[in-house]
């Protein structure tokens, strides 16, 4: 999607649709002007309150001139950056809805928004540009259109919109510029990842995710490095060895390394889920709701798109990726409950159960980061338990940190960014819930603080780093179709991450 920037007057440029931003103090005062201006009776829009999101949809005279089409849109109170970024999805989810082309957004008011927000006006076309991009994605790559009649009939409407056009910018135009590009790279980023997750199991292997990987690195000008079943098996990752036991598909280890021109101030290592397919392996999961265990290499999504998003940004930053790649299926040399295998740190794991898979392959990536890395910062993010979505549904995510500054950092970031985080004990009681007779540790801690157990048990793996948070996403990483939203993958974490990041910069 082209966004284009210009001074011109928001009426005036040619779109399909032109968006009329208002919050909820100004909108008495001034609606009813900027209606009247346009040929329209202020009483069509009466019942339109400004609440964040709310969009109303008019119509004025043709003119031959602008756009027909008028969208009054809800900024709420004008004061946070959800207020934005939701007035920017919503306007883009029915654009889309609508098969427009192109989209005018009205920013005449930015030095009204900029002092009410507190907030640059770099900052808010950041906001506006990636909201607009989260709202307009759809995942429909794999449709061939050839039963949908309407499509067929409406064949000369454009599938997406190809523009969005910040008009009236005055002269903020080179901030709103600036800010709509780095905006633009996080959204496309972020729906990179997303397109990651929607892919199927039959679409989407350990070894493609290992070329998605390097797509991004050619995209971001980033190295990335993947590992063949051999040199896994050579560096002794028996973690991730076990869970690939029961696959016909081999495993991949894959690294992203971005290194920042000149002096950076700190090394990050992120280490991401990459379980491409989840059964549950012998512990086979119950049929209902398995098709969406596609989601379950989420973090692995997510450490692509960030550091893609932190290459193309040109963050002073080193960012290392560890992805550990594969599916975890049913077979006669499946990995089963009881075994007992040997992870690359030598540590030895009882396993009490298959589908809590996602732990062993980690736990290879933790020690390989901090053995060959020993970065600054060590954060894994994973859809790692069904217990953390129990306690937190599906609007934020579990975080576990043994760091009370990161964690800290990364719960503001969540708040700035909407991808919202909330942390969790990590008390050395609940190390008594993963002890094994037969083995260092178990893979399993029972019932009671699933959650809390899980990241424990890859506590266990950091090598005593004194800087490391877990992050479990298995909630909001992926959702059922509610509210009018695309469903499927919302490439949760990459917001997160780049706003922390660029908060150490």
């Amino acid at each position: 999607m082209k966004i284009t920037v210009t001074a011109k007057d928001g009426t005036s440029v040619k779109a399909d649709i032109l968006a009329l931003p208002f919050n909820t103090k100004d909108l008495k005062k001034e609606a009813a002007k900027v209606l009247q201006g346009l040929g329209i009776n202020a009483s069509a829009a009466e019942d339109f309150k400004g609440s964040a999101g709310e969009l109303a949809l008019l119509y004025r005279p043709a003119s031959g001139k602008g756009a027909s089409r008028i969208a009054l849109l809800g900024l709420g109170e004008g004061k946070t950056n959800d207020d934005y970024r939701k007035a920017a999805e919503s306007l883009a989810r029915k654009a889309v809805d609508m098969h427009l082309g192109v989209v005018a957004f009205d920013c005449s008011e930015m030095t009204q928004w900029s002092k009410h927000s507190k907030r640059s006006p770099e900052y808010l076309a950041a906001l506006l540009a990636e909201g607009f991009l989260y709202g307009a994605y759809r995942f429909d790559r794999l449709k061939s259109d050839k039963l949908d009649k309407e499509k067929k009939k409406g064949a000369d409407k454009p599938k997406t919109v190809a523009e969005l056009v910040l008009a009236g910018c005055g002269e903020h135009t080179p901030e709103v510029e600036k800010g709509s590009d780095s905006g633009s790279i996080i959204g496309l980023c972020q729906n990179m990842s997303r397109d990651l997750v929607n892919l199927p199991g039959s679409h989407l292997s350990a070894e493609d995710l290992a070329e998605a990987a390097r797509e991004a690195g050619k995209r971001g000008c980033f190295d990335v490095t993947v590992f063949d079943r051999k040199r896994i098996a050579e560096l002794g990752m028996g973690g991730l060895l076990a869970v690939n036991q029961g696959s016909e598909q081999p495993p991949t280890f894959i690294i992203l390394d971005y290194q920042p021109k000149g002096k950076h101030k700190k090394s990050v290592a992120l280490v991401g889920k990459g379980v491409t397919f989840d059964s549950g392996g012998i512990s086979i999961k119950p049929a209902q709701g398995m098709d969406e265990m596609k989601s379950d290499m989420s973090g692995a999504a997510c450490v692509i798109g960030t550091i893609e998003a932190v290459a193309r940004l040109g963050l002073p930053v080193r960012v290392i990726g560890l992805i550990p790649a594969t599916d975890n299926m049913p077979s006669g040399s499946a990995l089963k409950p009881g075994d007992v295998i040997t992870t690359m740190s030598g540590i030895t794991v009882d396993v009490g159960n298959t589908d809590a898979e996602g732990r062993l392959i980690l736990a290879d990536a933790l020690t390989y980061a901090k053995k060959e890395y020993d970065p600054d910062v060590l954060i894994d993010l994973a859809t790692l338990t069904g217990a953390c979505v129990v306690a937190l549904g599906h609007q934020a995510a579990g975080l576990f940190s043994n760091e009370d500054g990161l964690a800290d950092d990364l719960f503001r970031s969540g708040q700035s960014t909407g991808e919202k985080v909330w942390r969790m004990p990590l008390w050395e009681e609940y190390d008594e819930l993963i002890k094994s007779d037969v083995a260092d540790v178990s893979n399993t801690g029972g019932r009671w603080g699933g959650a809390v157990t899980a990241a424990k048990f890859l506590e266990k793996f950091i090598d005593g780093h004194k800087c490391w948070a877990h992050v479990d996403i298995a909630g909001p990483a992926f959702l059922a179709k509610v509210g009018g939203k695309a469903p499927g993958g919302t490439g949760f974490g990459v917001r997160l991450l780049v706003d922390l990041l660029k908060g150490w910069s």
